[in-house]
């Protein structure tokens, strides 16, 4: 099974930009449905973006535009790439892995974004 380990995160200024890193170990990532998702205080967790095991990256809607998925297959590492950072992006940004042969969920602990002047 594959181990997730977040980083990145940190305090920003709104308009500013933070590359987010989900670092692999146990098995190789290419071999699963890479993600992440975010949940602020009082909210439900939500999809910002979709890594297919065929390299094909998607996002909802309301996150198209601001939001890069990519994942570099040497390091083993899928990444998070955010621009113009606003107060409601402000979240626990948490990577995840699914198998989809097995239909099994690996989540990452979480790196924490805090949008503020």
């Amino acid at each position: 099974q594959v181990q997730l380990v977040e980083s990145g995160g940190g305090l920003v200024q709104p308009g500013g930009s933070l590359r987010l890193s989900c670092a692999a170990t146990g098995s190789v990532i290419s071999t699963y449905e890479m993600s992440w998702y975010r949940q602020a205080p009082g909210k439900q967790r939500g999809l910002v973006a979709r890594f297919s095991i065929d390299a094909h990256p998607t996002y909802p809607d309301s996150m198209k535009g601001r939001f890069t998925i990519s994942r570099d297959d040497d390091k083993n590492t899928l990444y998070l790439q955010i621009h113009s950072l606003q107060p409601e992006d402000a979240a626990v940004y948490t990577c995840n892995a699914y198998d989809p042969l097995k239909s099994v969920n690996f989540w990452g602990q979480g790196t924490q974004v805090t949008v503020s002047s």
